[in-house]
């Protein structure tokens, strides 16, 4: 009786250490299995905030795929402005520019078209060598702008030192003895009129604005 009691206190007190060892067990290794996950859902939201701070979460990434403006953010750049040296006719596509340099004793002329795109010619008082005349650089402006409609030109630069006839006679067109014109006052009508002329534009079409020397640009 003794040694079957001992015996079985003894199997039951070793079924019951095993039994709080076990439980202990389970609640030692569910503890660190919660904080396994708790230590994973930690980690899972500063990672979600990096991803969208680095730009690689999930809806970026879509973006990119999808061509929508987040995959793009760098603007194209703009083409170089056309650059018109003195005696030249050169234009620009619609949203282009135009740009003339050093325009001191120069007019500029510039079409504008209806379609957005812009002609124009840079008039210089002296010829330069390979380049056209006064006299003949308004003829070849109308010609390169053709039948294309026109909404404007517009003549800048140093007004006061044209007379409206070097469009018509160049100074280098006179010969010894004859008298070569020099404006006494500026003259921006006749300038207009005839630049109108030349072109074969109404004159209401035709401004003239006198400008300080320098580049010209033209949008």
């Amino acid at each position: 009786m003794f040694i079957r009691e001992i015996a079985g206190r003894g199997w039951g007190r070793g079924r019951g250490l095993r039994d709080r060892g076990l439980r202990r067990g389970l609640r030692v290794r569910g503890l660190r299995h919660g904080h396994r996950k708790r230590g994973l859902r930690l980690l899972a939201v500063p990672a979600a905030v990096l991803a969208l701070y680095a730009g690689t979460g999930p809806a970026v990434a879509q973006s990119r795929l999808d061509g929508s403006p987040a995959a793009s953010t760098t603007a194209p750049a703009a083409a170089p402005a056309v650059r018109i040296t003195e005696g030249q006719v050169r234009e620009a596509g619609p949203g282009g520019a135009l740009l003339y340099p050093s325009v001191t004793s120069c007019l500029t002329v510039t079409v504008r078209l209806a379609d957005g795109g812009l002609v124009g010619a840079h008039a210089s008082l002296f010829q330069v060598p390979g380049e056209y005349r006064s006299d003949r650089i308004l003829g070849a402006l109308r010609s390169r702008v053709g039948d294309r409609p026109v909404t404007a030109v517009e003549v800048r630069g140093a007004v006061g030192a044209w007379h409206p006839g070097y469009f018509t006679k160049a100074v280098e067109s006179y010969g010894d003895g004859e008298a070569v014109p020099y404006p006494t006052r500026p003259d921006p009508d006749g300038l207009a009129a005839a630049v109108a002329d030349g072109l074969g534009q109404p004159r209401a079409k035709v401004s003239v604005t006198d400008v300080p020397d320098g580049d010209q640009t033209v949008r």
